[in-house]
């Protein structure tokens, strides 16, 4: 039996681009495919292009009550036994579903199944593609905490597992998908790898709440790491390996808040490294700056690396 999908579409304000969201829903070559746009009180011309598709897809309008909210809706109607989150300004290609039921036999043992995305940067002079990072090697766990399992259009859900969730937090202000593996995962749901990205992750603007506010995201990420940490330490299963796989994020993070505010980046240094929580490593610490850091301190490292920019 061929399982229905329910692709969900919320859409706030995404005239430019909700188009071609919906085509790329309804071009999925699986069989058995629903598309819910929710309308989420758009003040552009979003509820008529939804409209001009008919009865193609199902389409719910409600007050503006943003993401999650309207991805909440969209789960309550859904008819699927399998759930597609797909923000409205990016798209999919027309195997991505078809093409994770083949790399996870079926979902038979999944409650989640997750692939790399394509990420697709808009500038002036056109757009470039490159691969999300995976590393399925690592335990899902230490995947979680280097952000490597996928923005939301990479991800296909059971409905029962959603369900059983009760679906995306509406308070959640960022780090919306991430908060939601997080409990997918204290609660003991399966994730299964497939490794073909098909989704397309679009990144086109600076105004998004994530990139115009950077601070808050490094303050909901560390509180969802922090949050693992403790759910796996009383289970006596953090290992050295999170450890440092967090340490590392911390530091990279620590990195982002010294551009902006440098006090600040040095009090969340000092907090941090106090929960031993910092790993000098990666692409964020090259050998020149980490020996600055290991003479001079944060502080003084990043004046220099400032400097040098």
């Amino acid at each position: 039996m061929t399982p229905l999908v329910t692709i969900a579409i919320p859409c706030f304000n995404n005239a430019q681009w909700l188009r071609q969201a919906v085509e790329s829903a309804l071009a999925q070559t699986w069989p058995a495919v629903e598309v819910i746009v929710v309308d989420d009180g758009s003040t552009d011309g979003s509820p008529e292009i939804a409209q001009s598709f008919g009865f193609q897809i199902r389409l719910f309008q409600t007050p503006h009550g943003g993401a999650p909210q309207a991805r909440n809706q969209a789960l309550a109607q859904a008819r699927g036994a399998w759930v597609q989150f797909l923000d409205a300004d990016d798209y999919l290609e027309p195997e991505k579903i078809a093409r994770q039921f083949a790399e996870a036999a079926g979902g038979e043992n999944a409650d989640v199944i997750y692939s790399p995305v394509w990420v697709e940067t808009m500038t002036d002079g056109g757009a470039t593609r490159t691969r999300s990072e995976t590393h399925p090697e690592r335990d899902i766990h230490a995947q979680w905490i280097a952000w490597h399992i996928p923005q939301t259009g990479g991800a296909l859900w059971r409905k029962s597992a959603l369900d059983a969730l009760g679906g995306w937090r509406p308070e959640q202000p960022c780090c919306q998908e991430h908060e939601l593996y997080l409990r997918a995962l204290c609660a003991g749901q399966h994730f299964v790898f497939a490794p073909t990205p098909h989704a397309v992750y679009r990144i086109w603007s600076e105004q998004t709440l994530c990139r115009r506010e950077p601070h808050l995201v490094i303050r909901e990420r560390t509180r969802l790491i922090d949050a693992l940490q403790s759910w796996l330490t009383a289970r006596g299963a953090w290992t050295e390996t999170h450890r440092r796989t967090a340490g590392r994020a911390c530091f990279e993070m620590a990195r982002t808040i010294a551009k902006h505010d440098l006090a600040e980046a040095a009090a969340y240094h000092r907090e941090r490294r106090a929960r031993g929580l910092l790993q000098l490593d990666g692409p964020a610490a090259p050998a020149g700056y980490r020996l600055a850091h290991r003479l001079l301190g944060f502080t003084t490292a990043e004046k220099l690396a400032a400097f040098r920019r």
